[in-house]
């Protein structure tokens, strides 16, 4: 290990694999029926155990060996395996027992590289890191010949999925998988059953929604700096408190911190190209909203609500892509008298750092064979579709003019939201339809 500074450049960009033979002894050879043979054991390691990574570690330590794991924030992580001891009626969970046990005992690496380098006996790691992290660690892992679990968004940007993609490829011996839960329940495969068994006929347009990241993380706000706050420009209007003036102020207000002990700044921003200051605005979980760490609550929802109409509609990719949104959270950077005449940089501009509040994006998808184009349209941050005249049916009772108005308008509506009483009182008539609910499960 030679301590080198990891670059998104080193390890994305480079394409040298480093294949690993691994024997596995078959189970009907050491044992009968119910017997599992050591080689059927998988050896896990886990990078970012302070959210999923946990939940997943808590899962495969039920049956294989956690042996190892990395993280820059030990004393989180030690947290968030405390938190899984007892369950909500503060009673024992054997599986939170088990991960404890075997997370107290499995090897503990600040640096993944590190452990990657020192840990042999690695089967596949599951990596749950912010995502500007993702395609770093899967690659990395990869090319030391380990299989991979990726929490979802898989990657931070189109051509980290395409370089993942091509390793894979590279090493069909390599069981690669992105962690998107809803794709493995059955409610997901209900909405297969309903679309193939052509129950509501052809769908022509989709409506996806959530309300992250309101009252989930901040976005749409300026990096904290802790500087002085600046002083109020003239204005033509009268009132100095313009909105980039007021974000100036708020970047001031939200002050400086030091690094908590323990932590490992350094490595949390990793392969980011810009020195970032620590903040506890970033960590834990809050990084989804900051552009150097995560991809917005499109990145974040996305993966799972777009999944089942694009899963259940075979829709491939866009025609067009049309997409408007609320103010980005910005820092101004000044005009550069050097940089080249008339450029922003000479200019001035404002830099975004952070995702919009809300967003509302709208995708064209060509007909598929029999099935027609299909319009699909999300919303987030608050923003929802036009309310159909369903819902003002629905609470009225006719459910068979609801059941009615869904198959003229031959529309898939879904929700973030599995919880509704419109699903189950349309259930008998076969029809999915989500409404809208204020909440997020």
């Amino acid at each position: 290990m030679t301590g080198k500074k990891v670059t998104r450049r080193t390890f994305v960009a480079d394409s040298a694999a480093i294949g690993l033979g691994v024997m596995i002894v078959p189970r009907h050879v050491l044992g009968g029926v119910g017997f599992k043979a050591p080689s059927d054991t998988i050896n896990f390691a886990v990078v970012g155990f302070g959210g999923m990574g946990a939940e997943n570690a808590l899962e495969l330590a039920k049956t294989e060996n956690l042996v190892a794991f990395a993280d820059v924030d030990f004393a989180y992580s030690a947290k968030k395996v405390e938190e899984r001891l007892k369950d909500d009626q503060k009673k024992d969970r054997p599986e939170g027992i088990t991960l404890k046990q075997k997370f107290d005992k499995a090897a503990r690496y600040s640096d993944f590289r590190e452990m990657l380098d020192k840990q042999k006996d690695i089967d596949g790691v599951v990596i749950a890191t912010p995502d500007h992290l993702h395609a770093v660690v899967a690659k990395a892992a990869m090319q030391n010949g380990k299989h991979v679990y990726v929490q979802k968004p898989l990657t931070y940007s189109v051509h980290e999925a395409r370089v993942l993609r091509d390793l894979a490829v590279a090493n069909p011996k390599l069981a690669t998988q992105m962690g998107n839960q809803g794709h493995s329940r059955d409610s997901a495969l209900l909405v297969n059953e309903w679309i193939q068994a052509g129950i509501i006929g052809p769908v022509r347009q989709v409506e996806v929604w959530t309300n992250r990241p309101v009252v989930y993380w901040p976005q749409g706000v300026p990096t904290p700096n802790g500087s002085p706050p600046p002083p109020a420009p003239p204005s033509p209007f009268g009132n100095p408190f313009s909105f980039r003036h007021v974000n100036q102020l708020l970047a001031s207000a939200l002050g400086s911190y030091p690094v908590p002990p323990g932590l490992r700044w350094d490595l949390y921003v990793g392969p980011v190209a810009e020195d970032v200051p620590y903040h506890p605005i970033y960590h834990p979980f809050n990084w989804r909203g900051w552009i150097n760490f995560g991809v917005g609550a499109l990145g974040d929802m996305g993966a799972h609500l777009i999944d089942h109409p694009f899963w259940a509609l075979g829709l491939g990719l866009p025609t067009s892509i049309e997409a408007t949104s609320t103010q980005w959270g910005t820092v101004p950077i000044p005009a550069d008298p050097k940089a080249a005449a008339g450029s922003r940089e000479f200019r001035g501009y404002n830099k975004p750092v952070s995702y919009p509040v809300a967003t509302s994006v709208h995708y064209q998808f060509a007909a598929r064979g029999a099935q027609p184009p299909v319009k699909l349209n999300w919303y987030d941050g608050g923003l929802y579709p036009p309310r159909p005249d369903l819902l003002s049916t629905l609470r009225e009772g006719r459910v068979a003019d609801a059941r009615n108005f869904l198959l003229r308008r031959r529309a898939l509506v879904l929700d973030d939201e599995r919880r509704c009483d419109a699903l189950g009182a349309l259930m008998a008539s076969r029809v999915m339809v989500k409404p809208h609910q204020v909440g997020v499960g």
